[in-house]
């Protein structure tokens, strides 16, 4: 009888600890447990926006955070960034999870970025939003993705927002497999987008060398090789991630590419000042900074020949 209880007893612990663990990753999406915080004064301010997308068929979300002093100088043009979220993410996660108006407010103040028009879309394929898979960034079975972002949205920014053109003046980067989809999309679209990055991504994807960066970037044009500029990290906790990222920073040295990578400690997670959202938080620091130098040297060459 004694024996009976104790087992219906550990049976009830384990009901209830595995709908614990359901509710903390299906419902809420495995927050993190010290998340770096989002600043309440930087004059910065993310806005939801919505587009008829015809590449999915349906109304779509972007979210986007205009520069200092936007709709103050009415002729001033701006570079753009495009942030691609990982899986169980969304076009709100960079301000949610990632504090990145706190990034941006640092990096503005320090002269580390030049004032940018940031969009985070929603790269959500037609399945949605789940931890049991990663969006499909690319044109497949669960919808043309990639063209809704490396075409249909730029097509979109540019006719909303002042924007600057030249494809110098572009970047595409992401987080975990938004890392990877900023290189799947951004690869086919170099005449949108210049500069690449990624953090804690991958480069050989499952569905095959079609889609996997590391097949794609061989495949380019000198004259593409010479003009893209790709920034690499991973997190040395991050083993496979790490392995990856490793490699393909070989493949671009091996053709001439202009990169750098870091191995940085920390990685996926939930907790940790060098983990899972802390980590993206700490290294976009780095990344964007690589962009605004990229930026900068764009611009000083554009003075150069214009003179």
């Amino acid at each position: 009888m004694k024996l009976s209880k104790v087992l219906m007893g550990v049976a009830g612990a384990i009901t209830i600890l595995t709908a614990a663990g359901y509710w903390y990753v299906f419902i809420l999406g495995a927050p993190q447990l010290d998340p770096p915080q989002e600043v309440t004064n930087s004059g910065l301010k993310f806005q939801l926006e919505t587009f008829n997308s015809q590449a999915m068929g349906t109304q779509r979300q972007y979210g986007v955070i205009l520069p200092p002093y936007y709709n103050k100088n009415f002729l001033k043009r701006y570079p753009v960034i495009f942030l691609l979220h990982g899986g169980h993410d969304d076009a709100r996660a960079y301000v949610d999870k990632y504090a990145i108006l706190k990034v941006l407010h640092e990096l503005y103040k320090n002269n580390k970025l030049p004032p940018s028009i940031v969009i985070t879309p929603d790269g959500n394929d037609n399945r949605g939003s789940s931890p049991l898979f990663d969006p499909d960034y690319y044109d497949g079975p669960n919808g043309k993705v990639g063209t809704l972002i490396g075409s249909e949205l730029v097509q979109v920014v540019k006719s909303r927002y002042r924007t600057l053109e030249n494809p110098k003046f572009w970047a595409l980067g992401g987080l975990s497999s938004g890392g990877w989809g900023a290189f799947n999309i951004g690869l086919r679209h170099l005449k949108n987008f210049n500069i690449l990055f990624s953090h804690s991504g991958y480069f050989t994807d499952n569905s095959g060398p079609q889609n996997s960066p590391q097949q794609i970037v061989q495949q380019l044009s000198p004259q593409e090789r010479q003009e893209l500029r790709v920034y690499l990290d991973a997190g040395e906790h991050d083993s496979n991630l790490l392995a990856s990222t490793q490699k393909f920073h070989e493949t671009l040295d091996k053709l001439g590419i202009e990169n750098v990578f870091y191995a940085f400690p920390g990685g996926h997670g939930l907790s940790g000042p060098d983990v899972g959202w802390n980590y993206f938080h700490k290294h976009l620091k780095d990344s964007l900074s690589y962009v605004g130098k990229q930026f900068e040297n764009s611009q000083k060459n554009k003075v150069t020949n214009d003179s």
